[in-house]
C-alpha cells in the first residue's frame, strides 16, 4: 500500500521538556489512524510538527512522498485544529467563502453546496456562527477542512465536547471519506471511539508505545478493552 505520512525519529523538545520523542509513523492511503492517548501526551504536538507547524528538533516527515514541510502538498491536507478558527462574528458562508478564498478553492460556491450537504448543515449559510450550539461548530470546522477535496485529514480532537449521536454521526462522515481513498489522522483521548480507527497508536509521555489494528491489540494482549491496554503499557 501507498505511504501517505511518514515519521522518521521525530523529536520534540520544549526546553528541558521532550514533549515527542521519537516517533516513527507510517499510514498507508486510505486508512483511518488513531493517535490515542490522554491529554498532555504529545498528541498535538506530534500533528503539528507533520503538518510544519512546529519544526522539529530531530527527525523528518514526509507527506506523499514529499520533506514537510511544502506549500503544494499542504495544499493536499485539510486541517481541523482542537480550539476553533472560525469568526464567531461571520455567518456560516462568509466563514467558508473566507476560508475558500485562502485555500484557492476552485468552483468555491458549488463545493461549499457539496460540503454542507455532507456534514448536514444545509439551510444554516446565513446564520452567524456566534449563534451556532458546540456540535454545530464543529460540524462547521470540519467544512472547513472538507473545502479543498483534500487527499489527507489531519483531525485533532475533533469530536471533543459534542454529544454521542453526533459523535456517531461524525465517524459516520470519516468512514466514508476512507472509503473514496481519503486518508485520515485523527487524534482522540476517546478510547472508545478509538475502536472505529483501523489503526491506533498508542501515545503515552510523547512516545509511541503500542500500533496496530484495535481489536487486534486487544486480542494480542488478552485483554477487554483499549483502557486496560493502555493501563498495561502506559
Amino acid at each position: 500500500m501507498e505511504k501517505v505520512i511518514e515519521t522518521k525519529n521525530l523529536k520534540k523538545k520544549f526546553g528541558k521538556i521532550l514533549a515527542v520523542d521519537n516517533v516513527s509513523l507510517e499510514i498507508e492511503k486510505g486508512k483511518i489512524f488513531g493517535l490515542i492517548g490522554p491529554n498532555g501526551g504529545g498528541k498535538t504536538t506530534l500533528i503539528r510538527m507533520i503538518l510544519g507547524i512546529l519544526k522539529p528538533t530531530e527527525g523528518e516527515v514526509f507527506i506523499l512522498g514529499k520533506r514537510m514541510p511544502d506549500r503544494k502538498v499542504l495544499k493536499k491536507i485539510g486541517y481541523m485544529p482542537q480550539e476553533s478558527a472560525l469568526y464567531e462574528n461571520l455567518t456560516l458562508k462568509e466563514n467558508l467563502f473566507t476560508f475558500g478564498e485562502i485555500f484557492g478553492v476552485k468552483n468555491l460556491k458549488e463545493r461549499m453546496k457539496e460540503v454542507l450537504k455532507f456534514v448536514g448543515l444545509e439551510g444554516w449559510e446565513n446564520e452567524m456562527i456566534e449563534n451556532f450550539s458546540q456540535g454545530m461548530k464543529k460540524r462547521a470546522s470540519f467544512s472547513i477542512s472538507l473545502l479543498p477535496d483534500p487527499e489527507i485529514l489531519i483531525l485533532d480532537e475533533p469530536t471533543v465536547g459534542i454529544d454521542p449521536p453526533l459523535m456517531v454521526s461524525f465517524w459516520e462522515y470519516f468512514k466514508e471519506l476512507s472509503k473514496i481513498g481519503k486518508t485520515i489522522l485523527i487524534t482522540t483521548h476517546n478510547l472508545q471511539e478509538a475502536m472505529n480507527c483501523q489503526e491506533i497508536g498508542l501515545m503515552s509521555k510523547g512516545k509511541i508505545i503500542l500500533k496496530g489494528n484495535p481489536f487486534e491489540l486487544l486480542k494480542e494482549h488478552k485483554v477487554n478493552s483499549l483502557l486496560d491496554l493502555f493501563l498495561k503499557f502506559r
